[in-house]
């Protein structure tokens, strides 16, 4: 057996407000488990060469974030099809033969949204948003069954981009015209960062949106960003961004640390301690 305790880490350039620690900190000690997982903050030059020495030092694998999840996708020496598909990973396992890549953030997504709606199924979906976020949720969507994702970004050139990557299903909606392309949808997904503290609001009028789609903000600080209030307000279904993060980070742990994790509210109230 083996002698050391397993190392995790999350990497990012800045790092300090990730939540990651305190999320994984706190299955650690739920599960007795010796081990550990701490930030790790590394400039983008520094990555591949800091990224080789931590399986010697005892690490057992990482979570990367921006800017690194692409990079971190290209440096793997096996990369999953989800991490393909989305064009970046967040999940590294370093294993005797190399490092391999995936990405949970489609999961975590999906498992947010089943939580509170467990027969979920998206046909029509809006997606306000063309960064690297949105390539997770549109994998989601797709795997999920969604027909038709109308994808609306304040940069038009952006959602044309992503709509080509991703195929007929994914339909470019101008910029001025996201309040219209509410209509019909059964879903509603912001993956900006618009209504985030500190950040401008999303101005979107919600009037189209019919009173049966669910409202799903990728934000999580404020838990309840204007969006959410002004859905639940009208009377539908709103699921914070939270989840995404608590569910995403379930298949890492477990490849990390051997155990299982439960997602549940004990966890969401230690991470938002």
């Amino acid at each position: 057996m083996s002698h050391s305790i397993p190392l995790a880490a999350v990497i990012g350039y800045p790092v300090a407000h990730s939540k990651s620690p305190r999320l994984h900190g706190h299955w650690l000690a739920r599960y007795g488990i010796a081990g550990h997982y701490v930030p790790l903050s590394i400039a983008p030059q520094d990555f591949s060469q800091a990224l080789a020495q931590l399986p010697r030092m005892g690490f057992v694998g990482a979570n990367v974030t921006i800017p690194h999840k692409e990079t971190a996708l290209a440096l793997a020496d096996r990369v999953s099809p989800l991490a393909d598909r989305i064009g970046a990973a967040n999940t590294l396992v370093f294993t005797p033969d190399g490092i391999e890549a995936d990405n949970t953030d489609a999961y975590g997504f999906t498992q947010n949204i089943r939580a509170t709606l467990p027969d979920w199924a998206p046909n029509r979906v809006a997606l306000i948003g063309a960064g690297g976020a949105s390539r997770a949720v549109i994998v989601a969507l797709q795997d999920a069954g969604a027909q038709e994702i109308r994808l609306t970004n304040r940069t038009q050139d952006r959602a044309a981009d992503l709509a080509a990557d991703f195929g007929p299903s994914v339909v470019p909606v101008p910029w001025s015209q996201r309040a219209s392309m509410l209509d019909g949808c059964d879903t509603l997904v912001n993956a900006t960062a618009l209504g985030m503290t500190g950040q401008p609001p999303l101005d979107l009028d919600l009037t189209a949106l019919p009173l049966s789609a669910v409202v799903n903000d990728l934000v999580y600080a404020p838990l309840e960003t204007p969006l959410l209030a002004a859905a639940r307000s009208r009377g539908n279904l709103g699921v914070d961004g939270l989840g995404m993060l608590l569910h995403q980070a379930a298949p890492g742990f477990e490849r990390w640390f051997g155990t299982r994790p439960t997602v549940d509210d004990d966890l969401r109230r230690a991470v938002l301690a």
